[in-house]
This record gives C-alpha cells, sequence and structure tokens, in this order.
C-alpha cells in the first residue's frame, strides 16, 4: 500500500535510507534520510507547503528542483529553505514560513 510517497517519477529518483525523526510544525514525523523534506512531508500527507506572500494561496510540492519558491521553508531557524531540494537528516526542525521568512538571532 502506497503511504503518499512518491515511488515512480518520470525524470527523479527517490532512494529510501534510513528512517529519521523530524519535526514540522511542532509534530513528530518520519522520513528517509537523504530524502527531500518535501517528500517525507507528502507522504505524511502535508500538501500545503506554505501560502503565497501576496494573497495567502496555498503552495504545494511543485517543481522538485530548486527552481520556483512554492516550497521555502524555515529549517532549524533558517528561512527560505527550498525543502524540494534540502536532504532530511534526524532531528531537523522543519516550520511553515510565513511571508518571507524572519531570520532568527544566533542562527
Amino acid at each position: 500500500m502506497n503511504d503518499g510517497r512518491i515511488i515512480l517519477h518520470p525524470i527523479l529518483e527517490f532512494k529510501e535510507g534510513k528512517k529519521v525523526s523530524f519535526t514540522f510544525d511542532g509534530k513528530e514525523f518520519q522520513g528517509y534520510e537523504g530524502e527531500p523534506i518535501a517528500c517525507a512531508l507528502h507522504a505524511a500527507g502535508v500538501r500545503v507547503l506554505r501560502e503565497s506572500p501576496e494573497l495567502g494561496r496555498p503552495r504545494g510540492f511543485f517543481c522538485a528542483i530548486g527552481n520556483c519558491s512554492s516550497c521555502l521553508m524555515t529549517v532549524d531557524g533558517r528561512p527560505n529553505v527550498r525543502v524540494c531540494v534540502e536532504k532530511l537528516r534526524e532531528g531537523m526542525n522543519v516550520k511553515t514560513q510565513k511571508g518571507k521568512g524572519v531570520l532568527l538571532a544566533n542562527n
């Protein structure tokens, strides 16, 4: 049974590394080490990655190559991370980014 994980794609490969835990908006999730954060979120049923800054419209997993800005999130305190290409690591703290993002002190 497919749990929402992207398995077949005409261009990209999604290899499964070891399972790791990470948090997204304060909730614990699991994914595979080295896969794009957006893939792990998609597999967990997260379809909205952010809202457009101007009109607040939902944005999802779109280009998957770091070309658009539909997947910008705050990762470990760093705003504007393109989670479609940022590789998942154990213990990452991923948050939905509001607007253009704010850099936290000491990061």
